[in-house]
């Protein structure tokens, strides 16, 4: 089966790293752009790009794929170069572009998409960090044949995965790359042989809508245990920020705790090396465990407090074991 491969960043990169592997032929792959990132602000390739790069394999980077509108000639150079490729199917991976129906319609077999998510649930942009903030349970893969609906296709494979509690939206996102690239080559390989059945996703859908920075400022009026997650969903995308000794800091990570007092919602009720760093919430104490300067390195609580007095009220937080 010879496959055209469109994704981006590492989550798809690891999908195309599996099927070459698993011994498909791939003539062609489309990434977005090159980007200016670093400290240089240089442009940069997409880690899709990389691998195609390593492998041999031939390149396009469209703006749009869309026929009308101000990159209709970008797009129509696109689609003929689809049309002249000889391909069976298209696997798409957090690609970033829309795929209208012209461009859906080319391969043989269609276009396959791998989400992170248990769809319904989750369809959109940021399924991973949403699961987390939102306290799910469990998450996982879908592999589902693309149609011109936000991930309204029907389902081609599921595999479910349980989030830990100590799962980031990075520790995640890894095991759920993974999980995709093991599962498109089975799925692809149920396509070549005829045994695939796609089956339409039940209902019950909502929408992770895409992660802002403006979202990464705790209101420390909510639930610890709703801070706690969106701290952990935001690691390492925008990364969550409060305003602490003064100062506006990052939280990488954080955990909720039983205490017997509470102060005002943001008050710090402890930091010392046995207690860590406590805030009040307006429910509950949060136990901050990673914390960063403006300009400083991510250090655990014992070490942060070293470098950054924390006042406390004498009658500070006693953690219920």
């Amino acid at each position: 089966m010879k496959v055209v491969f469109a994704g981006t960043p590492e989550f798809a990169a690891q999908a195309l790293e599996s099927l070459l592997a698993a011994g498909f032929e791939v003539p062609l792959v489309l990434t977005q752009p090159d980007r200016p990132a670093g400290r240089g602000m240089q442009l940069q390739p997409s880690a899709v790009k990389r691998v195609a790069l390593a492998h041999g394999i031939a390149v396009a980077q469209p703006v749009s794929l869309k026929l009308d509108g101000k990159y209709a000639d970008d797009a129509s150079a696109a689609h003929e170069l689809l049309r002249t490729t000889p391909h069976d199917v298209m696997v798409v991976v957090a690609y970033g572009l829309i795929l209208p129906r012209s461009a859906l319609t080319i391969p043989r077999l269609g276009c396959v998409n791998i989400h992170a998510s248990l769809l319904p649930r989750w369809r959109g942009a940021a399924p991973i960090q949403r699961a987390i903030e939102a306290g799910d349970a469990e998450t996982g893969v879908t592999i589902m044949q693309m149609d011109e609906g936000l991930d309204t296709g029907p389902m081609l494979a599921v595999e479910r995965l349980p989030i830990a509690a100590d799962d980031t939206a990075a520790t995640l996102h890894d095991k759920l790359a993974a999980l995709g690239a093991d599962m498109i080559v089975d799925t692809l390989r149920a396509m070549e042989q005829g045994r695939a059945v796609a089956v339409p996703q039940p209902e019950g859908a909502n929408y992770a809508a895409k992660i802002m920075k403006d979202e990464a400022a705790l209101d420390f009026t909510l639930p610890a245990p709703a801070l706690a997650r969106r701290i952990m969903a935001f690691n390492p995308f925008p990364g969550a920020v409060a305003k602490l000794g003064g100062e506006q800091v990052k939280i990488w990570r954080a955990e909720a705790v039983d205490a017997e007092t509470a102060g005002q919602p943001g008050e710090v009720l402890a930091a010392n090396p046995a207690d860590g760093v406590l805030v009040a919430c307006g429910g509950g104490i949060l136990r901050l465990l990673e914390l960063q300067r403006p300009g400083g390195k991510r250090l655990p609580a014992k070490e942060f407090i070293k470098g950054m007095a924390l006042e406390a009220p004498a009658n500070s937080a006693k953690v219920a074991k």
